[in-house]
């Protein structure tokens, strides 16, 4: 028995599997326009919704697409045409575009935290003695990650914003020390949308000897982004904002260079590119249970499992609209809508943590109980924001006009 990775599934559950001649199979979207606001790309919504950078909605093109990869799964139309592998090749290809790399740098992952973890557990983190450098605009949720570093003996050091707004420079590299192993960071910080320059980041850390790790899942999709000229070693994001997909799915991108630095701690068949048993009725004789190859890029390097099929679905739909919209088109639509929100806000006395200039696709302002004192209004007037304890955030996507800005504005008033 010799098989490939998706093979080796389909066999394994005695499911039949027809490659197709043309990923664009799995997929029979509208046809896509690139006028801005995108209304007619949407469904009507029972909210005005400036809440994307929490959970982007589906466009009806990305609805479509898992729902047409769906009717396929159900058999009910004959033979299967999806392929797994080719979508998964489609989305790679198209993402990799989307950041400028190579596709083979590139890995499907679950999610963004996901990502992460498989980049410090290559690194032999938690390991005592090593040193990890972040900062505090960093994605909250790596705060339990790095903390738990610590307990384990890593020398874990907290860059802080000094004006509560931005990280200075002098202050990182003055945190990363020779013998530093990563320096962890968000190109653009989900606290308040503050864009880190990965480029200057990477200077900083290499001349150290530190590797770098980037959470892009507030940039991907949102602002222009070159993975490859940032100087980044490592970065991942999930599909669920910016990408316009889902949970569930997402990138690791991985330099080919930096994998050279890692041990590998993985071990899956998704990693395979050849897999031969030789203990099963009319095996080839063999010494051992199995002979396998490892593939040489970033998915036989750090894949473990399959992924969402309905989500690669979705994602070839939208990273396709994204590509048609251009990134810059997205951020040029959008920078008005936050331009005058801001101005308003802060002429009425609220406090914007949001660095001045930014062009990310969020806007913060610390407001203490927040989603105390500002949920009531908001519903009443069927706007959904982000809500925290002290703080919210607006982040328009291409839906969005500047009459669902006055409507913020309104409610808030």
């Amino acid at each position: 028995m010799s098989l490939t990775r998706r093979a080796w599934i389909s066999a394994a559950a005695a499911l039949p599997m027809v490659q197709s001649a043309r990923a664009a199979d799995l997929v029979a979207a509208p046809a896509m326009s690139t006028a801005l606001p995108a209304r007619a790309a949407f469904a009507a919504m029972s909210t005005t919704y400036l809440n994307a950078g929490s959970v982007h909605p589906f466009s009806l093109g990305a609805a479509k697409a898992v729902q047409d990869f769906a009717a396929e799964r159900t058999l009910a139309q004959g033979e299967p045409r999806w392929s797994l592998d080719a979508t998964d090749e489609r989305i790679r290809k198209a993402f990799a575009a989307l950041v400028k790399v190579s596709p083979d740098e590139l890995c499907l992952v679950q999610s963004t935290t996901s990502g992460e973890q498989l980049v410090t557990q290559a690194l032999g983190l938690p390991r005592k003695g090593a040193r990890v450098v972040s900062d505090t605009l960093h994605f909250f949720g790596s705060f339990y990650l790095y903390e738990a570093f610590a307990r384990a003996g890593v020398e874990v050091h907290w860059v802080k914003p000094r004006d509560g707004r931005s990280i200075d420079y002098a202050d990182l590299e003055a945190a990363v020390t020779p013998g530093t192993t990563l320096v962890a960071v968000s190109a653009v910080s989900t606290i308040n949308g503050f864009e880190h320059d990965l480029k200057r980041v990477s200077e900083i850390a290499h001349a150290k000897g530190a590797l770098v790790y980037a959470d892009i899942i507030h940039a991907a999709g949102a602002v222009p982004l070159d993975l490859a000229a940032s100087g980044v070693d490592f970065a991942a994001c999930s599909g669920y904002k910016w990408l316009m997909g889902d949970f569930g799915l997402g990138f690791l991108y991985a330099r080919r260079e930096s994998m050279q630095r890692l041990k590998r701690s993985q071990f899956g068949y998704e990693q395979l590119q050849s897999f031969a048993t030789h203990v099963y009725p009319f095996d080839a004789p063999g010494g051992e249970v199995a002979d396998y190859a490892p593939r040489d890029d970033a998915t036989g390097f750090f894949a473990t499992g399959t992924t969402s099929g309905s989500a690669a679905a979705q994602l070839a739909y939208s990273l396709d609209y994204i590509s048609a919209l251009g990134v810059e088109a997205i951020q040029r639509h959008r920078q008005p809508l936050l331009d005058h929100a801001r101005r308003v806000l802060e002429r009425r006395g609220h406090a914007c943590i949001t660095p001045e200039g930014s062009r990310s696709p969020l806007l913060a302002f610390a407001y203490e109980g927040a989603a105390e004192r500002l949920a009531p209004k908001l519903d009443a007037a069927k706007v959904t924001i982000t809500l925290s304890k002290n703080r919210f955030r607006i982040s328009p996507s291409v839906f969005n006009d500047l009459a669902d800005i006055d409507r913020l504005l309104a409610a808030l008033a």
